[in-house]
């Protein structure tokens, strides 16, 4: 049976057939996703929660804890990490890859409301979820500045507008903000005059609570007429604060000013962010875990113009780093291969067939090959990455085979003397099965590709299928289209058609090269023994250098930017760690191939300490630098050495983020013990063990338990004879609502309620 007989006999037909497979492939190509790899991501979810004021130990033993137990009652829960520092807890929720994302967050979010109940009143919201990885890279950072506006005023902006919008946009996970500036009014009272005054903080708070509300007033109704009741019960300014009566003392009024003031400020005055060496607000914006890259930042720079329409136009909004630019320029550089590589098979197969219409037989079939694989990869949900057009480039040689087989075929019987149509017929016939075979055959090599499971797996499954179909497509093509254009194209051969002289030399130079591998033929058979020694060294050669090669997940990338994360002594103050940041910041811009750095410090951004911070380089062009991104991080390893006080640890953002945890460096290892002092025992002598090792550099760990703490001890026995409870002693002693002048360490007085002990302890408590 000779399947390419009705296509060789019908070629208008078949002329369409393959006409419709080209067009579907042209309609497929633009509407295919375009990303750096596969889009391949485990469901993950983040779990935030603040309780202002409490400390790592509360927050762990009281908020994550509760929540934790009743996460890991989740089903297809794979890995959960959680960190917790000063009024704050993260839990990161990372699930099976064949979890749905919308339904693991609804599972969690019955986890929390199970929760609810077992954690602390005091919590101003309940704990909330982002479906986004933490350690992915952020897909575009911006910086938003103002040469004349306060940074409150540009932190509201950004924050009620810039934010808010870009947060509603299709696959945009989070927004972090870095260096948030959120405004407020801060009311600093000076404890000696309040206790001067017979004035405890905790009532100075109760008083400022009370005294700004917003309550529902209510109505009035007439026979007439009704009225909305409103009153001044809000206070908005820093002036209506410092007027603001806290107690009576002598039958004078003790206001605000009195023993303290009251001012404009950010919510948090220890954080800071930078552009360059310019304060900023920072906006990391993260996507969705499956959400498609290049679509998500065209989406995002969409919205900019209006977005920015909508803000003061002394606000600006400054590109830092667009993960995109080097997605698109790799993507671009691929399919330049791809057409690269077939231009050069299409031009040896002229080379040594030497005739224009056996030529443009191939040309034709094995980008029809290619692109009607477009189709098949869009009906399959697959993007258009470097591992998929690598594979398309890979199997231009692989699709080619079949077309030059027929072809080769069908001239031999050409020139056997019989008429094209008869050489087609023939040829295909007594080729038809082994190209089958063929494909086949190359088919069954990816097969442990689709076989394996796991992250790998997905990955490169679609580097399998896009091989695979492009197979299938080829071989249909070769058993019906080449065919056909052999009977319609190829002539009869004629031996007494003189050819050209470039012919001639050609002929000339193939015999030549006949001639020689067939002199290297003798000498291999004269010496049989040596050709199997020197194959069998080949073999043993190929064993050793697979075992001394390093090996590794994925190459690494550079991707245009490096992501550094600072950390600085555990006890530093604010003002030293801004002076180091900037220090770090001067070093890191003086590198030729940095273009430009965003930065900030403090809670929030990335970071949940005052000792550590987040530094975003961005790198300029890869045509516009003469060193990679580990090059430069190299370089500036050397030049950050001279910097005391702060480390920065840097690497090269990639597009594969297989953990959840945001880390220091490169490769991460976990210790988990029951008993937290066992835990720190052991990890600082893991530690100890790993600095040993050559090779490795930059070796940290997450456990920051290592800072100063003061530590209050409460006489029990005297405060039980005043009749005052420990919860007393809290409320009184500190609270989140005030903020004090920090002053040197004096020891502590004995007030008429209790008696107070101070110490200097050498560690606060931090778990992760």
């Amino acid at each position: 049976m000779n399947l390419s007989a009705p296509f060789i006999a019908r070629p208008i037909a078949t002329v369409m057939l393959m006409v419709g497979v080209l067009l579907a492939g042209l309609a497929a190509y633009p509407l295919l996703p375009v990303a750096s790899l596969p889009n391949v991501n485990y469901p993950t979810l983040q779990v935030t929660a603040q309780l202002p004021g409490a400390d790592p130990q509360t927050m762990a033993s009281s908020v994550a804890t509760p929540l934790e137990l009743q996460f890991g009652q989740i089903p297809g829960l794979v890995q959960m990490t959680s960190a917790s520092a000063l009024g704050f807890t993260q839990i990161t929720l990372q699930f099976d890859l064949g979890r749905a994302i919308d339904g693991a967050a609804t599972d969690t979010l019955s986890a929390i409301n199970a929760a609810s109940a077992q954690l602390p009143i005091g919590l101003p919201y309940p704990p909330t979820i982002r479906k986004v990885n933490p350690a992915d890279t952020p897909i575009l950072v911006l910086a938003v500045t103002s040469d004349s506006l306060p940074l409150t005023v540009v932190d509201a902006y950004a924050e009620n507008i810039l934010v808010q919008k870009i947060s509603q946009i299709p696959g945009v996970g989070i927004v972090g903000v870095g260096g948030q500036q959120k405004p407020a009014i801060r009311v600093q009272l000076d404890p000696q005059a309040l206790a001067s005054r017979g004035i405890s903080l905790e009532d100075a708070r109760n008083v400022i609570a009370q005294a700004n509300v917003d309550m529902p007033r209510g109505t009035l109704n007439g026979p007439r007429q009704t009225y909305t009741i409103n009153t001044n019960d809000q206070l908005l300014d820093p002036e209506a604060y410092n007027s603001l009566i806290l107690a009576y003392r002598n039958g004078s009024p003790v206001r605000v000013r009195d023993v303290g003031k009251a001012i404009d400020g950010p919510e948090n005055n220890l954080v800071a962010g930078w552009y360059n060496h310019k304060r900023a607000v920072i906006l990391a914006i993260q996507r969705q875990p499956g959400a498609n890259v290049i679509d998500t930042v065209a989406r995002v720079k969409a919205a900019l113009p209006v977005l920015q329409a909508s803000v003061p136009a002394s606000l600006k909004v400054d590109v830092i780093s667009d993960r995109t630019e080097t997605i698109r320029a790799s993507i671009s550089d691929v399919q330049f291969t791809l057409g690269l590589t077939v231009a050069l098979v299409v031009m040896v197969i002229f080379l040594f067939l030497r005739n224009v219409w056996a030529t443009i037989i191939p040309a034709v079939t094995v980008p029809l090959s290619l692109i009607g694989t477009f189709a098949v990869l869009y009906e399959l949900g697959y993007s258009l990455d470097n591992l998929s057009l690598m594979a398309l480039s890979i199997a231009v040689g692989f699709v080619v085979d079949d077309a030059v087989v027929v072809i080769e075929n069908t001239v031999r019987h050409l020139e056997q003397g019989a008429s094209p149509v008869q050489a087609a017929l023939a040829g295909a016939s007594e080729i038809g099965f082994t190209i089958v075979s063929i494909t086949l055959s190359l088919i069954a090599v990816f097969i442990p590709l689709f076989l394996m499971g796991g992250y790998v797996g997905l990955l490169f499954r679609e580097f399998a299928v896009a091989v695979s179909v492009s197979l299938v497509l080829s071989l249909a093509i070769s058993l019906t289209l080449t065919p056909m254009m052999c009977a319609r194209l190829l002539k009869p051969h004629d031996r007494e058609v003189s050819h050209g002289r470039l012919y001639r030399l050609s002929e000339r130079a193939f015999d030549g090269l006949l001639g020689l591998y067939e002199a290297g033929l003798t000498v291999v058979l004269r010496h049989r023994l040596v050709t199997l020694l020197v194959m069998l060294g080949t073999v043993a050669l190929t064993g050793w250098l697979y075992v001394v090669i390093p090996k590794g997940f994925f190459p690494q990338q550079d991707t245009g930017l490096i992501l550094g994360l600072s950390e600085a002594a555990q006890d530093i103050s604010y003002p030293a760690m801004v002076q180091r940041q900037q220090a770090v910041i001067d070093a890191v811009l003086k590198d030729p191939a940095v273009a430009s750095v965003g930065s900030a410090i403090g809670a929030g951004g990335g970071t949940t300490t005052l000792n550590s911070g987040r530094v975003f380089i961005a790198l300029k062009p890869y045509d516009q630098r003469d060193a990679t991104a580990d090059q430069v991080i190299r370089g500036l390893q050397a030049r950050l050495a001279k910097v005391e006080g702060i480390t920065l640890y840097m690497q090269a953002a990639q597009d594969i983020t297989v953990g959840a945890r945001l880390a220091k460096t490169q490769y991460q290892l976990t210790l988990s013990d029951a008993d937290p002092g066992e835990l720190e025992h052991w990890a600082e002598l893991y530690l100890d063990k790993m600095k040993a090792i050559p090779g490795i550099a930059d070796l940290t760990t997450d456990q920051e338990n290592a800072g100063p703490l003061l530590d209050i001890v409460v006489n029990r026995e005297v405060a039980s004879s005043y009749g005052i409870l420990p919860a007393t002693v809290e409320t009184r002693s500190t609270t989140p609502s005030a903020s004090a002048s920090c002053r040197p360490c004096s020891p502590c007085s004995t007030s008429t309620t209790s008696s107070w002990r101070c110490r200097r302890a050498s560690r606060t408590v931090r778990r992760r």
